[in-house]
């Protein structure tokens, strides 16, 4: 009896899943259509060479300064691991993983009492202790 109910089940299965098609249906039965005859392009005009070169303009004395990275406010004093939470919150909030960016950060903070401004980047504002710190793979360990 359940072998009946295992091939009945079987042959609704291969029903359902076999495409029943006919040759009107199908476009891999159709003849191919005839090739389209390719319609020779002619080749663009060659742009005019002007005969004689612009001449270039005096420099100009006024030379633009480059442009200035922005200044952030200075470091708050981390004292104790307390300090850590509210500015390793602002370090990871744009994280795509929160919570390791924050456990992450928070030992970083506790270790070199110093987390560096903004979401990404900006790492040597901390020294050498927050930028020399790697994982057991030696990546970088502080976000």
């Amino acid at each position: 009896m359940a072998f009946k109910a295992v091939l009945f089940l079987l042959a609704i299965f291969l029903l359902i899943t076999t495409r029943v098609s006919s040759s009107d249906e199908d476009p891999r039965m159709q003849a191919p259509f005839p090739p389209y005859a390719k319609v020779p392009v002619p080749a663009p005009a060659p742009a005019k060479v002007p005969a004689k070169p612009p001449t270039p303009s005096p420099p100009s004395k006024a030379t633009p300064s480059p442009a200035k990275p922005p200044t952030y406010a200075p470091l708050p004093p981390v004292k104790s691991t307390a300090d850590c939470v509210p500015l390793c919150d602002q370090r990871c909030k744009l994280h795509s993983r929160k919570r390791l960016c924050m456990r992450a950060c928070m030992t970083c903070c506790d270790r070199c009492k110093c987390v560096p401004p903004g979401t990404y980047g900006n790492q040597e504002m901390c020294g050498k202790c927050y930028t020399d710190m790697t994982t057991h793979g030696n990546r970088v360990k502080c976000p």
